[in-house]
């Protein structure tokens, strides 16, 4: 069992996502459950106020993991999925997302007001995976801004580790690229900023952005309840990592852990 959690994001977003999920359940009623998969939960996550912050910050989550009909899924981390190509080991389709963006209180008494904050934003795009055994997968979703420049590449593999009784858990390594412009928006310092900041300014180009591991654990409490734990470290590279903001005000080192109580329909 893959158990994924989602990165900081804003309430406004969970919340759509459960409305997104919930209108989906409705609209799979008539459905036999056999074709559904259907966990919500909600739990605390500790998680860096920004992507390249060094303090990090607690927040009520939610949690969402949804397999329905007519092969479409929907969960905080992996967004929207709706498969186009569902034979043999192949998945693939149309791919949509939120990333979570920082507000001025993330960014904390020295860069908040100076650096940008940013708004969540929707992103869309394709997706494409092989499952090679049903214990591993490997595939990636490339994605563009709806509203905006930015154009993101992840690549991933899944493994499921063996189950110690009830108890189920995985790994999951992730690579991830950004183009110039969503380089620039998260890491990048105008010559304004700079001033402002006594760094140099910067203007990352295209590139990658981070590798990831996660490990992902889920032990139940009953037959519809249980509860997960999801620890996500990630590596800063290339531009993301030498940025003023991150070498001066952050750490390329980015921890999130996760706690959450689930109950699966």
């Amino acid at each position: 069992m893959s158990l994924r959690f989602t990165y900081p994001a804003m309430l406004r977003t969970a919340a759509l996502l459960c409305a997104c999920v919930l209108s989906s359940i409705a609209c799979a009623d008539d459905a036999s459950p056999e074709d559904r998969n259907i966990i919500l939960g909600a739990g605390v996550q500790r998680m860096p106020g920004w992507i390249g912050s060094k303090d990090h910050r607690n927040q009520p989550v939610p949690y969402v993991d949804a397999e329905l009909p007519w092969h479409i899924t929907l969960s905080t981390l992996d967004g929207l999925t709706v498969d186009f190509i569902h034979s043999g080991s192949w998945r693939g389709g149309f791919y949509g997302n939120y990333l979570w963006g920082r507000e001025r209180s993330d960014l904390g008494p020295k860069l908040g007001g100076i650096v940008d904050s940013l708004s969540p934003r929707l992103n869309a795009g394709g997706y494409l995976e092989y499952q090679a055994t049903k214990a591993f997968s490997v595939g990636g979703n490339l994605a563009h801004d709806t509203q905006g420049a930015g154009a993101y590449l992840n690549l991933y593999a899944d493994c499921d580790l063996p189950a110690i009784g009830y108890f189920n858990h995985s790994v999951q390594l992730q690579w991830q690229a950004m183009n110039g412009p969503a380089m620039r928006r998260f890491f990048g310092v105008t010559p304004e900023q700079a001033a402002k900041l006594d760094t140099s300014p910067w203007s990352p180009s295209a590139g990658s952005q981070q590798i990831s591991f996660e490990y992902d654990a889920y032990m139940p409490t009953s037959e519809h309840t249980g509860v997960a734990v999801a620890i996500n470290y990630a590596r800063l590279l290339g531009d993301a990592a030498d940025s003023p903001l991150v070498r001066h005000f952050g750490s390329a080192n980015q921890l999130t852990t996760t706690l959450a109580f689930v109950y699966r329909f």
